[in-house]
Order: structure tokens, then sequence, then C-alpha cells
């Protein structure tokens, strides 16, 4: 688990297989399982990436056809959910309705990206719709839980990365994703330190409470690599995380354990 921190970069705004866990707990008092002395983490923390964007649909075609590019022409962080990721949005909302109360996140982190935050507000519209959680919950947006930027190759489908870019593919094969940095973008390694100070004040500030964590694949995916002290090539070996997925881990001896992770099952009604 990330050691804790002082950064406060996170502004506010209002807008399957369950254990129960401890009840509720106040800020500052140790998780259930932590031992004295053991550092606060929040009790259970749920991470999900955002449903489907109109992007992840302008890819896939691109991907089947080996075009050269998609058509869009807004920024990644202002590219909106399709309407299937509205529905697995809904869907989600629904899962967290139906978590056990003391499962039940009462504070959300999410990315600031427009498909992350739609998600989030869809979510907990519907998961307040069904008495869950209040109305007024609040999310916290946080830049740190923005997707990987990839700069020169950003909205690049394969093929034009390896037509208009072939050193820069090469170098990406010897590299690994772990390592590789495209100019002007980030690697995994990269998003991973974002993510571990993320994690300080989260751990800081939401200690012994369930929290939902909202971002994209590969924060998600850091995630996993922070907390479960995963190798590189553990890291490699993961499946890559589904839109609107559920990864758990829960408070034991002062650390953030592995329940579940990327599972879908909620999502089914939505396929």
């Amino acid at each position: 688990m990330a050691e804790l921190g002082t950064t406060r970069n996170g502004q506010h705004h209002t807008d399957g297989r369950h254990r129960p866990t401890a009840p509720h707990r106040t800020a500052g008092a140790l998780a259930p399982g932590a031992a004295v002395g053991a550092p606060p983490v929040p009790s259970v923390l749920i991470a999900t990436r955002h449903g489907e964007s109109t992007a992840n649909v302008e890819f896939q075609l691109a991907e089947a056809a080996g075009a050269l590019s998609v058509p869009i022409s807004s920024r990644d962080a202002d590219i909106p959910l399709s309407l299937h990721g509205q529905q697995q949005a809904h869907a989600l909302g629904r899962w967290w309705a139906g978590l056990p109360s003391a499962d039940r996140p009462r504070s959300v982190w999410c990315s600031p990206y427009v498909r992350t935050a739609e998600t989030a507000r869809i979510a907990l519209a519907q998961a307040a719709g069904l008495g869950a959680v209040p109305v007024s919950l609040a999310v916290r947006y946080d830049e740190r839980l923005r997707d990987r930027e990839l700069g020169i190759l950003e909205m690049l489908p394969k093929a034009a990365i390896e037509t208009g870019h072939p050193g820069e593919a090469a170098r990406r094969r010897k590299m690994g994703e772990l390592y590789y940095r495209p100019p002007g973008g980030e690697s995994w390694a990269d998003v991973a330190l974002r993510v571990r100070s993320v994690l300080r004040d989260i751990c800081a500030e939401e200690a012994g409470r369930p929290v939902l964590l909202v971002a994209h694949d590969c924060t998600v995916l850091m995630l996993r690599y922070v907390l479960d002290r995963l190798t590189e090539e553990q890291l490699t070996a993961l499946e890559p995380v589904r839109n609107c997925s559920a990864s758990v881990w829960r408070a034991e001896g002062g650390r953030l354990r592995p329940d579940r992770w990327n599972q879908t099952g909620h999502l089914e009604d939505t396929d």
C-alpha cells in the first residue's frame, strides 16, 4: 500500500460475492482488520473504468477495418459516453445500491474527464434513486485519476502508428508498455506515480470508509499494480480493464487486499 502523504489536489463538487465488513468508521479510525499502529486505509476500495465511450466505439471500428484515423476532433478529456456506456453506468448504480450497507461507497473520487464524470453522475443518480445513498453525495474530481496521455500517438489507431510512426512502434515493442513513453505522453510507470500520489490522499482522508473510484483503463490497471505489488510480467499478463467493471480491495492488516478483479456480472442486462 502507498505510504501516506499530504498533497491536496482534488476539489469537491456536488452537482457477485460480498463479505460484510465492520460498521461505518469515522475519519482517522483504523480500518477493519488493521492492527494498532497500522496506517489508515479505506474499509473497502472499489475501482471502476468509465462506461463505453464514443471513442471506444470508433476505435473498435477502426481496428476492425485497419483504418488510419478515427472521426474524433475533440480533446480526449471531452469524449462522452456512448448510449451503451450510459446503460452500463445505470447498471453500475444498481449494483452499487445492492451492496451490503457496510460496503456501499458514500465517497466518490473521479477523473475529471467527461466520460468518467458522466459515469459517476449516472451511477450516483441511480443509486440515490434507489434510496441507497444520499442524493447530495459529493463527487471529488481529481486530475491525477485522468487517462494516460499518449502525446504524438493520441487518437491514432494501431495501423496509423505502424504506418506513420514505425520507429515509435518498434521502440514501444522493445521497451514494453510499463516503460515506453511516447513523445509528449506518459508511460504506464508515469501513471503509476500519480496513482500512488492520489492513493496517499484517499488513505488519509477516507480511513475506515468504503470508497468508489471512477477512472480509466490504465489508471485502474496501475491501481492494481501498486496495491497488489505486481511485477512487470504479472502486470502485462492482465486482461484489459472492462468498461464499468468492478474491482474491489478490502482492508486487512493495514493494507488493501484484493477481493475481486475486473468483474462485469452486473452488466449482463446491458449486453
